[in-house]
């Protein structure tokens, strides 16, 4: 059975249900302070889209931004809004293949999820009907209280990152369509039942190399792909990497004057992204999550390059439509995407 054959005859609430069971719970307080927690997160989540249109210009998408749901969530309940991302991203569903094979794959999301989900502080999700924030309140106050970090500043500074993605696709309506689509041109031909067993072994090979520190940018998910397929991820990464990026420096352009400790804050989380035992290590890399770490930094020098030439009025075309987005390689030469966008 095909990998698409599998995840589409999987059983989505056993994933939701076992990354429930599986994800610790994260601090524990007072009814009355966890009330604290959620009511300061919404009202953050309130202010940042004004604060996003003073710096990018995207005032009609601020706009609409700041209708959207805003969800103050667990980590269980973080995971269940996943399982419907993945719902949603394959649909269009095959035939469905082994119940043993769908079984297994679930409980390994399930799995994946619970992992995640502790380590996630905030995720804007686009492929609900209207788009909806999630704010994972347990891993925010984790992060604020071991880093010792003015809990205010850091609930907005989290609200800013996400809520700029929120404006950003208000600002271009066909975004979410256009990464769904290459998703599904990425992954459709993992449904060739042939393919199965070879792709399983060369995933098993990168988690052997991973483990014995052989290859440091090694991923489950490139192991799977052909090379076509990894070209189509590398465009995935490129948009990635803009939204990432753009939002990085959104977050950190409000200043001190608005946000006090902002530097502190982002000197304090770049350290915390850099630093892990070999536990964290592995698992980073085994789920190609210092590829994740490298879209922010990397599309935020795209971004700054950029700004610096043309400002954010310049960097705004590149929500026009999907032929001004940039590639991999224009990522890396932000001169190139001006050049090619503004002549």
């Amino acid at each position: 059975m095909g990998y698409r054959e599998v995840m589409t005859a999987l059983d989505w609430n056993v994933a939701a249900r076992r990354a429930g069971q599986i994800a610790p719970a994260g601090p524990t307080d007072s009814r009355v302070v966890l009330r604290g927690v959620v009511e300061s997160l919404r009202r953050s989540a309130e202010r940042a889209p004004g604060m996003v249109a003073e710096i990018t210009g995207l005032t009609a998408a601020a706009t609409a931004a700041a209708a959207t749901p805003v969800y103050v969530v667990d980590r269980p309940r973080w995971s269940e809004a996943n399982v419907d991302i993945f719902r949603t991203l394959l649909a269009d569903s095959m035939p469905p293949g082994g119940a043993g094979s769908a079984r297994v794959a679930a409980e390994e999301m399930g799995l994946l999820l619970a992992l995640l989900s502790s380590r996630v502080v905030g995720q804007f999700d686009p492929f609900s009907s209207s788009g909806r924030l999630l704010l994972v309140a347990p891993n925010i106050v984790a992060v604020e209280r071991d880093l010792d970090l003015d809990v205010m500043d850091f609930r907005l500074w989290v609200c800013l990152h996400e809520q700029t993605h929120a404006v950003q696709f208000a600002a271009a309506p066909w975004l979410a369509g256009h990464i769904a689509g290459r998703i599904g041109a990425m992954t459709g031909n993992l449904a060739d039942p042939g393919s199965g067993p070879e792709r399983l072994r060369t995933a098993i090979t990168a988690v052997i190399d991973v483990l014995r520190n052989r290859k440091s940018g090694a991923s489950l998910l490139h192991a799977m792909l052909t090379e076509d397929e990894q070209r189509e991820l590398d465009g995935i990464i490129a948009v990635m990497s803009l939204l990432e990026g753009h939002a990085d420096v959104v977050m950190d352009a409000v200043g001190p004057v608005r946000l006090p400790s902002v530097r502190r804050i982002r000197a304090s989380f770049e350290a915390r992204r850099d630093g892990a035992g070999p536990f964290d290590l592995v698992v980073r890399r085994v789920l190609g999550m210092d590829a994740k770490i490298a879209q922010y930094r990397n599309g935020a020098v795209f971004v700054r390059g950029v700004v610096a030439k043309v400002g954010h009025a310049g960097l705004n075309a590149v929500w026009a439509g999907p032929t001004n987005l940039p590639s991999g390689e224009e990522i890396a030469h932000p001169d190139r995407w001006v050049a090619r966008v503004h002549g």
